[in-house]
């Protein structure tokens, strides 16, 4: 071993510095916890800038957070590559590649497969190949990764997050249910672990359940991220929704536990948008939006700023939407402009992907505007909001876009095509009112009486169901 020391996994680094490997371990549990500290790893690259470990993850931090300070600390670690161990070498090269412009992400994840092959204990690595894979829609991939390592971490905290988010992803809903106890039971306050217990819930519909787990959860939220804390939170939101709680209920959540997040000094504005733009777009789905005053209205103020635009796909459909549902058209025109462009930067193989992408943007574009007939044509009529991962969003993130192609074939009068589409996602949620309330609309569109009262009977008793 060269004069170094081992990290958290037990892997070799050549540093002579206690304080700089601290760090690096103190950065690998803000990453697995979601933690609003990440920045840690910049401690370790000052106490020692010659540490390539220290220096590559700080430049992965950077490529996100503040990109023009990213290759001082690429150089960094390249200029000591020679005297770097095989680990950090192998951590260089998957991360160097990722963060590289314009990379192919097939080439990303066989390199992160390859890293976590042989050092199948780096829980972080794993982390990050995750997230690339979360950000390909490819949650099989992601499943295959875990599953690899599995062996050699089954008592680590926050595995089983890792297992049970693709699991989701995957409709395994069994299987992900049980892996998330099984990580609840080891680590009681892993956000991750959580957030997929909340997940399974809300698919069952058992929503009074899924509120009174993350809301007692919830007193170990403060440390986290400010897309961690607000995204718990708006599962909560979501859940005092779909089981027809008070509205007053969602609007509270949305004022003391979303917007509130924007008080903190700390606090990342796009990444809270994210989740308050999402909660928004159901509230306004469900025709309650009055009773949120003008929130919406403010918030589309902030987002006109094109600071807050590119950083992901998902939150630039939703200000997209936001843009047109509040008549700043001109902005919202120069956000799918500036997309298109990016889009044309890709490689061929990424912009067939994204093309779904950018069609879902008009769309919601032209929804927003009132205009329901050009947003069905961009959609088309086999529309499944599923088949749009790509945009970095999960299936309970992406399932409003298909409420909303529900509720744009009804005002367009495709009215049977509507509730063929409404009888098919009742298959799956068959506990879920608003599903019944769109299925009575379109049963009395098309004149069928007795069907019409059923379906409303259904609503009726399961919009009393969860929240007496």
């Amino acid at each position: 071993m060269m004069d170094g020391k081992r990290d958290r996994w037990g892997y070799e680094v050549n540093t002579s510095s206690d304080p700089c490997i601290s760090s690096i371990n103190s950065y690998y549990h803000q990453v697995l916890s979601y933690g609003r500290e990440r920045s840690v790893i910049l401690e370790a690259s000052a106490h020692d800038p010659h540490c390539v470990l220290a220096n590559i993850l700080a430049a992965h931090f950077l490529s996100s957070s503040q990109p023009s300070l990213a290759p001082s600390h690429l150089n960094a670690a390249k200029s000591r590559l020679d005297h770097a161990t095989s680990y950090e070498k192998a951590v260089f090269d998957a991360v160097n590649y990722l963060i590289s412009p314009n990379r192919d992400d097939d080439v990303a994840f066989e390199l992160h497969f390859k890293l976590l092959k042989d050092f199948p204990k780096d829980m972080a690595s794993l982390k990050r190949a995750q997230v690339l894979c979360f950000y390909m829609g490819r949650p099989d991939l992601s499943l295959q990764l875990v599953q690899q390592v599995l062996p050699m971490n089954e008592q680590e905290d926050y595995i089983y997050g890792m297992v049970a988010f693709p699991l989701l992803e995957l409709g395994r809903m069994a299987d992900a249910e049980k892996a998330a106890k099984k990580g609840y039971d080891i680590k009681k306050d892993d956000p991750w672990v959580q957030h997929a217990m909340c997940h399974v819930f809300q698919y069952e519909c058992h929503f009074k359940e899924a509120v009174e787990f993350m809301e007692e959860c919830s007193k170990s939220w403060s440390p986290l991220s400010s897309f961690m804390n607000t995204h718990n939170w708006w599962h909560v939101a979501l859940c005092y929704l779909e089981g027809n709680a008070p509205i007053e209920k969602v609007r509270d959540v949305y004022d003391h536990c979303i917007w509130k997040e924007l008080e903190r000094s700390d606090a990342v504005a796009a990444e809270v948008y994210l989740n308050a733009l999402g909660l928004l777009l159901r509230v306004y789905l469900r025709g309650e939006i009055n009773i949120f005053g003008d929130r919406l209205k403010i918030l589309a103020g902030y987002i006109t700023d094109q600071a807050f635009w590119y950083l992901e796909w998902h939150l630039d459909l939703l200000i997209l939407w936001a843009l047109g549902c509040t008549g700043e058209y001109a902005k919202a025109e120069d956000l799918l402009e500036g997309l298109k462009s990016s889009i044309s930067r890709m490689s061929k193989k990424k912009q067939q992907s994204m093309q779904r992408g950018i069609l879902l943007g008009e769309a919601l574009y032209s929804y927003g505007k009132g205009d329901y007939t050009e947003a069905l044509e961009l959609l088309g009529p086999d529309f499944e909001a599923n088949n749009c991962k790509i945009v970095g969003a999960s299936d309970e993130q992406l399932d409003v876009f298909n409420e909303v192609w529900y509720i744009m074939l009804l005002n367009t009068g495709q009215v049977t095509k509507a509730t063929e589409a409404i009888k098919k996602q009742l298959k799956k949620r068959e506990g879920a009112p608003f599903l019944w309330r769109l299925l009575e609309r379109g049963y009395s569109m098309l004149g069928r009486k007795e069907d019409t009262i059923e379906a409303g009977e259904k609503a009726t008793a399961l919009e009393t169901a969860y929240f007496k």
